[in-house]
Order: structure tokens, then C-alpha cells, then sequence
């Protein structure tokens, strides 16, 4: 009876010993992440219709620096094809909308314009998408904290979540409201950076970070937008040299906006010099608050 016992138990270890070696083998290539809306979140590719009709994956992904939002290069081959082929999906169905979340985790550091590494990584692949012929009127983006990315000498791997749905009317309406109050935000509050001589760097507070998000959205979903950046300059010396001044300052701020992603050809950069005061230029406070950039929209 003893033997019995001790050879089902040794059978019994045998089955849990061989599990758990198959699962520590296998984890890297099964290892498909989901967050709990059902989009991929780290890892291989996955792009799914959420009613079943679109379905591509890839061991490959989009791949990201640690603390960095530039897609790297060179996308693979099957990346590629999953892009052509969601594209020829969304050409069938152009009522679809893709929502992207971008991942970030807590010990990166945040070198975009973007409230967060998350919102710049899912602008990055929306510009992508927009690249291969996807239209931005059909992509979502936003950024979440996700502190298990998967990291290998300083790569992180797909740090991004894919959903294809076909959105509600009420969406549908509220998106057109939202829309609508993020154009009057942006006209009646624009955004306001103030330069000393010689600023070569933009530091944004997290509200302004935000507000270039609402503006990166808002270029998304209206056809003919565009932002606009006027310089401003206090008055002293010529109005030649500070119309050039306004210029370069404005100038400065569109090539920053490019770098994190705001398509060149929705930027109008121009100057009005010391034209448009806000402060009086005979004091010093005056001058520094008439050296000026504005960012809003038309």
C-alpha cells in the first residue's frame, strides 16, 4: 500500500514539476498582456475589432528608448503588414476608430511636451498610423502609468494598447462636444511662454503640457485647424531687429512642436515684434512680460 502511495505521489510531482517548466519556457512567447479593456498592453502585437471581424498579431511591436517617445527604427516587416493590413480594414469600415494608450512607468523621465511619456508614445504611433494612410479622425490616444513594462537593456518592448471598435452615437456626440470646448478653451486661454535673452529651452508647467495635448487632439479632429504661434517682443532697439527677434522666437517653438510630434503643415509661426504690448516697456517687469510667445488655434 506504501509503494502505491509513494508512486501516485511521485506521478503527482512529475505533473506539477513538468508544468512549471514548460510555463518558465514557454512565458517569453506567450506572454500577451492585457489590460482590462482588452488591449494589448506590453509585449507582442495585438490588434483586435472588439466584435471579432479584424484580428492581426506579431511577435514584433513598436519598441521605444526607456525614457523616450521616438518610435525605433527600422519598424519590422510584420509590424509593417499588420499596419497595411488594419488600414485596408479601416478603408471597408471607415466608421471604425482605433483607441491607442501609450504606456510609460514611473522611473522614466519626461522629455516630451505631453502631460506624460504615455501620451507622447501613442502620438508617435498615431503619426505613424497617419503615415501609412490611416486618417487621425479615426485614432484615440491617451497615456497610462504601468509600471511592469517589459525592459531589456533599456528597450522597452510594445509599451502600447490597441482597440478597433465602432463607437456609439453618444460617443460620437460627446467627442463633437468636446471638441467644440476645447476650441473655446484654447481661443479664450492660450498658451503663454515667456523668453529671457539668449533661452535656448522650453520648460512647460504641467498645465501647459496638457494644454499642448488639447492642442495635438484638437489638429487631430478638425479638418483645416491649425495652430498659430505668434512672437512678441518688448521695444527696445529697431523694430526691424525685433520683428526678426518675434520671428526666431516663434520659429523656435513651431521646430519644438515638430519634435514632439505636431505635424509641420498645421503651423503658422509669425511675428509681431514690439507691435501688441500687454505691460508697460518702461519698466523691467513691463519688457519681461511683452517677451512673449502665443500658442493657440484659429
Amino acid at each position: 500500500m506504501t509503494k502505491k502511495i509513494l508512486c501516485l505521489l511521485g506521478i503527482f510531482l512529475a505533473i506539477i514539476i513538468g508544468t512549471f517548466l514548460y510555463c518558465d519556457t514557454c512565458c517569453d512567447s506567450c506572454s500577451l498582456m492585457l489590460d482590462g479593456s482588452g488591449t494589448t498592453a506590453t509585449g507582442p502585437l495585438y490588434i483586435k475589432d472588439e466584435d471579432g471581424t479584424f484580428e492581426y498579431t506579431s511577435n514584433d511591436n513598436f519598441n521605444f528608448t526607456h525614457s523616450d517617445y521616438e518610435i525605433l527604427t527600422p519598424v519590422s516587416y510584420e509590424v509593417e503588414d499588420g499596419v497595411s493590413k488594419l488600414f485596408a480594414y479601416l478603408g471597408v469600415y471607415p466608421s471604425k476608430i482605433i483607441d491607442i494608450t501609450g504606456y510609460y512607468s514611473s522611473d522614466e523621465t519626461n522629455n516630451s511636451a505631453f502631460p506624460n511619456l504615455g501620451f507622447a508614445r501613442a502620438a508617435a504611433l498615431k503619426n505613424y498610423l497617419v503615415s501609412k494612410g490611416i486618417s487621425s479622425k479615426q485614432i484615440n490616444i491617451k497615456g497610462r502609468l504601468k509600471d511592469d513594462l517589459e525592459n531589456k537593456n533599456g528597450t522597452l518592448f510594445g509599451p502600447l494598447g490597441f482597440r478597433v471598435r465602432t463607437p456609439s452615437k453618444l460617443f460620437l456626440i460627446k467627442q463633437e462636444q468636446d471638441v467644440k470646448a476645447l476650441r473655446d478653451k484654447l481661443k479664450e486661454s492660450p498658451i503663454i511662454l515667456y523668453f529671457e535673452p539668449a533661452q535656448a529651452k522650453i520648460d512647460l508647467t504641467e498645465k501647459q503640457r496638457q494644454e499642448i495635448a488639447d492642442i495635438s487632439v484638437y489638429l487631430d479632429k478638425v479638418d483645416g485647424a491649425v495652430c498659430i504661434i505668434t512672437g512678441h517682443t518688448d521695444n527696445t532697439g529697431g523694430r526691424a531687429t525685433n520683428m526678426r527677434l518675434g520671428q526666431n522666437r516663434a520659429d523656435f517653438v513651431k521646430n519644438y512642436l515638430i519634435r514632439n510630434g505636431i505635424p509641420p503643415e498645421k503651423i503658422n509661426a509669425t511675428s509681431e515684434g514690439p507691435d501688441s504690448p500687454i505691460a508697460d516697456n518702461s519698466t523691467e517687469d513691463g519688457r519681461a512680460e511683452n517677451r512673449r510667445t502665443v500658442i493657440t488655434i484659429n
